[in-house]
């Protein structure tokens, strides 16, 4: 019988559809990072760029937080695993932070320690959403959280609430978006990227309609030190006591200490919720650095002196950025209450031909300031609608104001 000779198969490719998971796949880039690293490279490359895409302080993390940091790299205790949910003493500390500065008492228990807020976000989302939840998102958003919410298999509905209601969204404009499938409101307050603060009354009101309806609050409250002028940030668990067994407070030293680098953040929530939110870190990252956990720790437990003087700083640069944008024709920019960020709109700019290029939308005008001007920001539609930009006041004076300059020089311009 003769014999038949076979030739290997040649390995199969898995087809370009298939070789990345579509769950991962529609992730969108961060905007903010992304226009952040652009303006880095072109700064490398030695063009003269000035980035406002960033959002964190520029000012150097306190010295005492990082004596700490450098004394727990000579503890041995410090070199190995320790538990998933944080260090015990930076639990207690953030639980004594809570009733400090927010008013209201809960347990160490209560207290899950994160690489930074992002994986507080991601994780809140995961562990309450399931697939076809829907999601409350009051728009403009930080960049992350409609992302977040897909990969958990949520749906994010978008409601806006644009500069003539100074960003904030209103009970009634919830109420019409919430169906049979609402689980979860998203508030942010104070805003990233708006920098809009919602008063004690409309954080009342809005914390007793998701109580009513019995929908969960995540509450991003990284930004609560950052308010201006006779502002007040109002926790919404303080405002609404009986929220507490179905909210989940989102926080972190990043921008109150100045240590977005050192990825610390916490989530806060009812004992349930933050045990499963913990099996799932367990498996996902374990326990944040140690070393970063001390240095948290040294941050939590002092006082806030070194955010007082940030805040002052912040301030004077809001009043500079807002009134330079102001001048501007077709620009229209609300007064930032909080956080470091405003958010003007530039509708009135759109359609406009300025040096032979008309933009439509606030992408194409973010692509041409940075292109004409080598300025960057981020546009409207990292955060929502079209036809805003973001601009980050967390960066020194003199170059705030030649880089507003230059955009108040180029948009002059438009015809």
């Amino acid at each position: 019988m003769a014999r038949v000779s076979q030739t290997p198969a040649a390995p199969v490719s898995p087809s370009p559809a298939r070789r990345v998971s579509t769950r991962v796949g529609s992730i969108a880039e961060s905007a903010t990072l992304a226009v952040d690293a652009k303006a880095k490279a072109l700064k490398a490359a030695g063009r003269p760029v000035i980035g406002f895409g960033a959002g964190e302080p520029d000012f150097p993390t306190p010295d005492y937080v990082v004596e700490a940091a450098v004394a727990a790299c000579s503890d041995p205790a410090m070199h190995r695993y320790t538990p998933a949910a944080g260090l015990p003493a930076l639990r207690e500390a953030i639980a004594a932070k809570t009733l400090r500065d927010s008013g209201y008492e809960v347990q160490p228990g209560q207290v899950l320690v994160t690489n930074g807020g992002k994986q507080a976000v991601y994780q809140a989302f995961a562990t309450l959403v399931d697939p076809g939840d829907e999601v409350l998102l009051p728009a403009p958003y930080w960049t992350t959280y409609p992302e977040a919410v897909r990969l958990a298999g949520g749906v994010p509905v978008e409601v806006f609430a644009g500069a003539d209601q100074g960003y904030l969204v209103t009970v009634e404009q919830l109420e019409a978006a919430r169906t049979e499938r609402t689980k979860v409101l998203l508030f942010c307050s104070p805003s990233n990227p708006t920098g809009a603060v919602y008063s004690p009354e409309q954080t009342t009101e809005i914390g007793r309609w998701a109580l009513e309806h019995g929908v969960w609050v995540i509450t991003d409250e990284i930004y609560e030190h950052l308010v201006y002028d006779d502002t007040v940030f109002t926790p919404i668990v303080r405002a609404v006591p009986e929220l507490a067994d179905s909210t989940v407070v989102l926080n972190g030293v990043a921008k109150t200490y100045a240590m977005t680098g050192w990825r610390v953040g916490w989530l806060i929530g009812p004992a349930d919720v933050v045990k499963a939110a913990t099996n799932l870190q367990s498996h996902l990252s374990s326990n944040v650095a140690n070393v970063s956990q001390r240095a948290a720790l040294a941050a939590v437990s002092g006082d806030l002196a070194a955010v007082a003087q940030m805040r002052a700083a912040f301030d004077r640069r809001r009043r500079t950025m807002v009134d330079m944008l102001r001048t501007i024709d077709g620009v229209v920019c609300p007064t930032p209450q909080g956080a470091f960020y405003a958010y003007p709109s530039v509708e009135g700019v759109l359609g406009r031909t300025i040096r032979g290029r008309t933009p439509t939308t606030s992408a194409e005008l973010a692509t041409l300031i940075l292109e004409e001007a080598e300025v960057a920001v981020v546009p409207g539609e990292a955060f929502g609608p079209s036809g805003y930009v973001r601009l980050s006041y967390a960066l020194g004076d003199d170059d705030l104001v030649e880089g507003v300059g230059r955009i108040q020089r180029l948009l002059a311009e438009a015809e």
